[in-house]
């Protein structure tokens, strides 16, 4: 991965085997796979301990931690022994995927048929007896070169779900005001294994002082340059948003504490701008574009979002506002193969990578400016990162907490339409099929906040496992045509 902040995956493969059938079934098949892996893919660590038994499991699980396995697979080389193979889930420290070897051919028939498309059955049920979770593809059971495929869906998963249970998300700040929609029960993110750290804002401007005349700020300067085109009306607070970074990135470092990963959620408006003299938009864009992610209006579930994406998709991701719809004259001149009500656009102020913006620019921010510093030029509102985000498809996606302190999420696959939003911010013109529906009746009925993440591809398949692993049970999607939602009236 391109981020120190993001997990490295390394795979191993433990196979097993049922005393009753023989034991070189499994281990056989199980070096086939291991190898159609390592020929297509990557190489994975290929455990030399079959599980029979209980004392079997205990030496195939240390013997993957000792070599540096942190996600697992299961293999029913043959129909495989029920009690010990899922406890292999228990014993292992990380995420676990089963899976089951299909008959070669006509010949293994006769003497050496495995039965695991019987066994994994039993697996299953044995996992649920135990209350363990295991992710099992959508075709757990086939032949090697079939399942390494499986092996390799498994890889993202497994990079967020060990991410999610290392992460410590810091906040500075309340809420903004009247922003309630981001509200973050805590509970939740101590039962995904995650850990959080609140601070108020004066704890933040305490730290931004004391990094004053700090050595790093000037190739900080010469790194935002490089990135944007900084006009002359920009350059002078460059100084303090080089400061800010170096801040923040002291702060993770001294308070990751007893995790591995970081990522925060900042109050960013109104008393930001006040006392700090900038907005925070472009270094948290910055930060995130680094696998980072710094949310905006101290969204908690936000940033966790953003980091799940992350971790899924390898690449910086974004929060946006579900925030407009588009016009019907812009509609007719410039879009077709989607419905007006399929359409809207995702804005937020200036917190969006500019390596996800067509000719990004650092701005000051319209809306702040209006109620801070109404008369004049722009000065403490400056500091945001605008232009068109880039056409393509991608997955809008969230992760949220109920009042109630119970997990839902949604993921839609849709695409940024290559459609100048003529409009200010970080902009663009999304389109998601069936938009409409899913708007009424999974974003309004469900109380889904205003904030969506943004991941740029199609990558909804492994975020809606990941959420499944992570036990999410309420996860939507956007039903296609004539699929009814259930509040959906039939008549309507």
């Amino acid at each position: 991965m391109p981020s120190e902040n993001i997990p490295n995956v390394k795979l191993g493969i433990i196979s097993v085997s049922r005393d009753c059938f023989v034991i070189s079934l499994s281990e056989g098949r199980r070096h086939a796979l291991a190898k159609a892996f390592a020929d297509k893919y990557c190489e994975i660590y290929d455990c030399p301990i079959t599980v029979e038994s209980e004392p079997d499991m205990k030496r195939a699980v240390e013997d993957v931690k000792a070599a540096g396995v942190n996600a697992l697979v299961v293999y029913l080389g043959n129909f495989g022994p029920e009690t010990p193979e899922t406890q292999i889930a228990k014993y292992f420290d990380g995420p676990v995927m089963y899976c089951a070897a299909a008959e070669e051919n006509t010949g293994v028939l006769t003497s050496d048929r495995g039965d695991a498309y019987c066994g994994l059955l039993n697996c299953s049920y044995n996992l649920g007896l135990r209350g363990l979770k295991a992710y099992i593809p959508e075709n757990p059971v086939g032949t090697a070169d079939k399942l390494a495929d499986e092996i390799l869906d498994f890889i993202p998963i497994a990079r967020a779900v060990i991410g999610v249970k290392n992460l410590k998300i810091i906040t500075f700040g309340p809420r903004p005001a009247d922003f309630f929609a981001c509200n973050a029960p805590i509970k939740p993110l101590y039962d995904l294994g995650a850990e959080i750290e609140e601070n108020s804002e004066l704890d933040l401007l305490v730290a931004y002082r004391s990094h004053e005349g700090d050595l790093r700020i000037p190739s900080i300067m010469a790194e935002m340059k490089a990135e944007l085109e900084v006009s002359d009306k920009m350059k002078g607070i460059l100084p303090q948003l080089a400061q800010f970074e170096c801040t923040l990135l002291d702060w993770a470092q001294g308070h990751r504490g007893s995790s591995k990963y970081v990522a925060f959620a900042d109050k960013c408006w109104p008393a930001f701008q006040t006392e700090f003299k900038f907005c925070p938009c472009y270094v948290n864009s910055r930060l995130t574009a680094r696998g980072i992610p710094v949310a905006c209006e101290t969204d908690v579930y936000g940033t966790l979002s953003e980091y799940i994406g992350w971790c899924v998709s390898g690449s910086p991701v974004t929060l946006l506002d579900i925030n407009n719809t588009v016009p019907k004259d812009m509609y007719d001149a410039h879009i077709k193969g989607y419905r007006l009500s399929e359409t809207f656009m995702g804005f937020h102020c200036g917190n969006t990578s500019s390596c996800l913006i067509k000719k990004p620019t650092m701005k000051h921010q319209l809306i702040m400016k209006r109620s801070l510093e109404p008369d004049g030029e722009p000065d403490i509102t400056r500091g945001t990162i605008e232009g068109t985000i880039k056409d393509g498809d991608i997955t809008f996606y969230r992760l949220q907490s109920t009042a109630e302190a119970t997990l839902k999420a949604y993921v839609a696959h849709g695409e940024v339409l290559p459609v100048e939003p003529c409009s200010f911010g970080g902009i663009g013109v999304f389109a998601i099929p069936e938009m409409g529906r899913f708007y009424r009746h999974v974003l309004v009925e469900k109380r889904f906040p205003h904030h969506g993440a943004v991941a740029f591809g199609h990558y909804g398949k492994a975020l809606y496992e990941v959420f499944r692993y992570l036990g999410v049970t309420d996860i939507s999607y956007n039903q296609p045509s004539g699929s009814l939602y259930p509040t959906e009236n039939p008549f309507a």
